[in-house]
């Protein structure tokens, strides 16, 4: 017996400390970054919008891939793609109204590279679109005939969302790594079966989260950070996009080469000659923030607003403690809060549970924000942005691939975002401001929004285990 306390104590300690080394290792190199303010000669927001009209029908309207496409098209010297899904599972491309995103790109790649041999297509991506090497995804297959580079994200590299399965997966389960064989489990979000050690990984809950684009445009660069995914089955949901031109879109890249650098050493990453900005006038100026310092921004955005100030959230998660607490401090202070937020409600066919936006918008409403819920249908609320209109004329905007959630922001996932700062009466800052307004009007001919009675739910009980998931990591978001 007394052997066997021992055994146990040591795959205890085995346990903490892998399970601390896999949540707190360094980085890789370039990650958690925040470039310098530029000033683009372009720049441009981009909304998809999903809503129901007066008669119930459902009514998309979809700017984001088909500029992608349009941007795609004129590339004739490099195109460099990071989306975390790009696939089509979960869903038939034959649905009512689903588009085939995954494979509309795929046959773009695939033909520019035709017309242009010379031209450097990277594809990153994250290991969920082969379902952690239990699938052979078709697109993948015909974009690597076709000559593009497909780097598949190093999650390994990354530190542990999950760390109290972590610690115990580097000790019993790591050896299960090997892609390929038949799988006999049934896939969580497909219809093939997978591996267990497919499953095995999933349950790390590590993600490349990202969703960019950097292309050639002449002599320009343009770079276009989104929250909405090459995916079939996403294909309904609202989201958001920036596109901007210049230094910046080269700020961008640089990000997308440290994750190449360690996720496919051996590559050769294109050598790109510096750009300067294109103009230097008192117009909107961008900056382009990854993992944690999207964070840092937000909440130093957040502390700076006041009496007078008008602070507006669109976000498909919210459930990070610190922003949860500066928003209701915003509000304390005397700026107006509004929060738009997903009821949590759809996950491609599956029901969800409502965590953890429910509970936080509850905690919200007491501290007097407006919260308004996205009416959705099937498809879900996947904008993430929060923009904030100060009394003096001034805006500022952070938008892009982050959920406000300590797996988006606490350098887990990789996540880009770009922080914009301009005047409110800017062309840039009028459009947000026009697509958060049109998304929280009351129900009539268009309906975006439901008040937050709709879905209201104050259960103490749901509230802590939304705080027990965020902290431990022991979820899905």
């Amino acid at each position: 017996m007394r052997w066997i306390w021992l055994a146990c104590l040591v795959l205890v300690l085995l346990w903490a400390v892998n399970a601390s080394w896999q949540r707190f290792k360094p980085l890789p190199d370039g990650l958690s970054t925040a470039s310098a303010l530029r000033a683009p000669a372009r720049l441009r927001f981009l909304a998809d919008y999903s809503y129901t009209d007066a008669s119930g029908d459902r009514r998309v309207e979809q700017q984001i891939f088909d500029r992608m496409l349009e941007l795609i098209e004129g590339a004739e010297r490099l195109i460099v793609m990071d989306m975390f899904l790009f696939n089509d599972f979960a869903g038939e491309t034959g649905g009512e109204g689903m588009r085939a995103l995954s494979r509309e790109i795929t046959d773009r790649l695939v033909a520019r590279r035709s017309r242009f041999p010379e031209l450097r297509v990277i594809l990153i991506s994250d290991p969920i679109n082969t379902f952690y090497g239990s699938i052979d995804l078709p697109q993948f297959a015909r974009l690597r005939r076709s000559g593009v580079e497909l780097v598949i994200t190093d999650l390994d590299r990354l530190r542990a969302s999950n760390a109290l399965w972590s610690g115990a997966w580097r000790i019993c389960c790591q050896w299960f790594q090997r892609d390929g064989g038949t799988g006999w489990l049934p896939n969580p979000v497909g219809e093939q079966d997978v591996t267990l050690r497919s499953v095995l990984r999933l349950l790390r809950f590590k993600a490349n989260h990202r969703k960019t684009l950097v292309v050639d445009a002449g002599e320009d660069w343009i770079g276009l950070v989104t929250s909405g995914n090459a995916h079939d089955a996403s294909s309904l949901h609202s989201n958001i996009a920036v596109e901007f031109s210049g230094a910046a879109a080269l700020d961008l890249l640089a990000t997308e080469a440290a994750v190449a650098a360690f996720s496919a050493p051996s590559m050769g990453w294109p050598r790109i000659e510096p750009a300067s900005d294109a103009r230097t006038s008192d117009g909107p100026r961008l900056q382009v923030l990854t993992e944690s310092k999207i964070r840092d921004a937000v909440l130093d955005l957040l502390a700076r607003t006041g009496p007078g100030d008008r602070i507006d959230l669109a976000m498909f998660y919210l459930s990070h403690r610190d922003i949860v607490r500066a928003l209701r401090d915003a509000r304390a202070r005397g700026a107006s809060v509004r929060a738009l937020l997903d009821p949590n409600k759809d996950a491609f066919g599956r029901v969800k549970n409502g965590i953890p936006n429910r509970s936080v918008a509850a905690e919200l409403t007491r501290g007097g924000v407006d919260v308004r819920w996205c009416d959705t249908h099937g498809e879900q609320c996947h904008d993430k942005l929060i923009l904030v209109r100060f009394a003096d004329g001034d805006a500022e905007l952070i938008a892009g691939s982050a959920n406000f959630t300590r797996r988006n922001l606490d350098d887990l996932n990789l996540e880009t975002d770009v922080r914009v700062l301009g005047a409110s009466d800017s062309i840039f800052m009028r459009e947000a401001t026009g697509y958060f307004q049109r998304r929280w009007t009351e129900p009539g001919v268009q309906n975006f929004s439901l008040p937050y009675s709709a879905y209201a739910d104050e259960g103490v009980l749901r509230y802590w285990r939304y705080r027990f998931m965020e902290a431990t990591g022991l979820s899905t978001f």
